[in-house]
C-alpha cells in the first residue's frame, strides 16, 4: 500500500458523502455577476457586501501606490516592511473604529492567530463560543490555553462557565465572533460584556462580517452596541466589506504595543503589500463619505430575505445580509448548487465540516453591488430549483 493511497480513500469517501468541495475559477472581477468557468452567472457568493472589491476609487489608490512605492513591503513589519502607507492605515482605522490603536495583519485569520496566543497562554483559561470561527478556534489550540466552550450566544452560559472554571486558572479570556458567518446571527456583546466586567476578564470580539455592515456608517459591532472603550480587543478584516485583504486587531493601546512584541504573523511574516494598504486606505475614505452602500446593503438584504421566506425557504435565524438557505443534507445542497448554476446562479453549497452535520445550505451573500433586478431575478430562479427539487 502505498504512503498516500489512504487520502485518495479519504478523498474517495468525502465524493461519496456529497462533502468533497469542488473549487470553481473565476474569470472576472468581483461584481453582482460574474464569469465562473466560463459562464456568466449572478454571484449570490461573495463577502464582498458593498461592491468594494472592483471600485474605480479604490482600483486607482492601488495604481498609484505601485507607481510610487512599488508592489512588495520587501520584509517583516520589525525589520524593514513598515511603510509609511501601513502607519497611516493604522492611524485612519483607529479614528474609524473609536478606539486607541490599530495594528495590520495579513488576514483576519492571521489576526486571530496572533492575538490570542499573545494574551493567553499555559495555565490560563479561554471562554469560547461554541460556533466561533475555525481561525478563532486554531488561535486558541495554539496558545496553550485551556479551552472552554460555552452555549451559542449565551450570557448565561459564559457565566457559568467563567464560575466554575476561572478560578483554577492564572488569567481568562472570553471570545466570539460578532456575526456568526453561516448563521448570519449577531452575538449578544452587550450582555457578554456586563458578564465579562463582573468577573474581570479580557474580552475580545471577532468582527470580521460585522465592518462594513454593522454601526453607523459600517464601524463594526462595537458602535452597534456602543460598547467603544469597554471590548479590550477587535478583530477585523478588509478582505469582505472593504474589498481588498488584510487584518485589524483594534482596541487598547497598550495591547497593540504588546502585539507588535509577541504577535507572531506580525513577528514572522511579511507586511501588507503596498497596493492593499493603499486600496485600503481608500476604502475607509468611501465608508467615512456616506452611508451610502451600507444603506443599500441592508436594503437588498431585506428585500431578498423577505421574498425568499414568502417562497417558503428556510433562511435560519440570520439577522443581517448573511442569508443560509437551509437545506439538510450535503447531498441536497451539492446538487441545489450544482441546479442553480446550470440556471445562472452562482450559489456555493456549504456542509460539514464547515457547518454541522445535517444543516447544509447554500449561504447567500447579498451585497449593494446588487441592483432590484438582480435580486428579482435570483429569486426567479430559487424559486425554480426549489420547487424542481421538492424544497418548496
Amino acid at each position: 500500500m502505498s504512503k498516500i493511497d489512504w487520502i485518495k480513500e479519504e478523498i474517495a469517501a468525502l465524493q461519496e458523502a456529497g462533502l468533497y468541495t469542488n473549487i470553481r475559477t473565476l474569470g472576472s472581477a468581483q461584481g453582482a455577476w460574474l464569469d465562473v468557468d466560463g459562464k456568466r452567472v449572478l454571484n449570490f457568493c461573495s463577502n464582498n457586501y458593498l461592491g468594494l472589491a472592483n471600485h474605480p476609487k479604490i482600483a486607482e489608490a492601488a495604481k498609484k501606490a505601485i507607481d510610487e512605492y512599488g508592489v512588495g513591503p520587501g520584509a517583516v513589519r520589525t525589520i524593514a516592511g513598515t511603510m509609511d502607507l501601513h502607519t497611516k492605515l493604522e492611524e485612519r482605522l483607529a479614528e474609524f473604529k473609536k478606539v486607541e490603536a490599530v495594528l495590520t495583519f495579513q488576514s483576519g485569520f492571521n489576526a486571530n492567530t496572533a492575538t490570542i496566543p499573545a494574551l493567553v497562554g499555559k495555565g490560563d483559561v479561554i471562554f469560547s463560543d461554541r460556533l466561533n470561527h475555525a481561525s478563532i478556534i486554531d488561535g486558541c489550540r495554539l496558545s496553550g490555553a485551556k479551552i472552554k466552550a460555552y452555549e451559542h450566544s449565551n450570557a448565561e452560559s459564559l457565566e457559568e462557565m467563567l464560575k466554575e472554571h476561572l478560578p483554577q486558572y492564572n488569567r481568562g479570556l472570553v471570545v466570539t465572533d460578532g456575526v456568526f458567518s453561516m448563521d448570519g446571527d449577531v452575538a449578544p456583546l452587550d450582555e457578554l460584556y456586563e458578564v465579562t466586567k463582573k468577573y474581570d476578564v479580557l474580552f475580545m470580539v471577532d468582527d470580521a462580517h460585522g465592518e462594513g455592515v454593522l454601526g453607523t456608517g459600517g464601524r463594526g459591532i462595537v458602535d452597534h452596541f456602543g460598547l467603544h472603550g469597554k471590548v479590550d480587543v477587535e478583530i477585523g478584516t478588509m478582505s469582505k466589506a472593504f474589498g481588498v485583504v488584510g487584518g485589524i486587531v483594534a482596541g487598547k493601546k497598550v495591547i497593540i504595543d504588546w502585539l507588535k512584541q509577541r504577535g507572531r504573523p506580525f513577528l514572522f511574516s511579511s507586511a501588507m503589500t503596498v497596493p492593499d494598504a493603499a486600496a485600503c486606505l481608500a476604502a475607509v475614505d468611501l465608508l467615512e463619505e456616506s452611508t451610502e452602500l451600507v444603506d443599500k446593503l441592508w436594503s437588498n438584504a431585506e428585500y431578498f430575505k423577505a421574498e425568499m421566506e414568502k417562497l417558503g425557504f428556510d433562511t435560519g435565524k440570520s439577522e443581517t445580509p448573511i442569508t443560509p438557505v437551509m437545506l439538510g443534507e450535503a447531498s441536497l445542497a451539492q446538487e441545489f448548487s450544482k441546479a442553480l448554476y446550470e440556471a445562472g446562479v452562482f450559489g456555493t453549497a456549504i456542509a460539514f465540516p464547515t457547518v454541522p452535520r445535517g444543516t447544509a445550505r447554500i449561504r447567500v451573500m447579498i451585497s449593494a453591488a446588487h441592483e432590484r433586478e438582480d435580486l428579482d431575478k435570483g429569486l426567479e430562479i430559487f424559486a425554480k430549483v426549489g420547487k424542481d427539487l421538492g424544497v418548496i
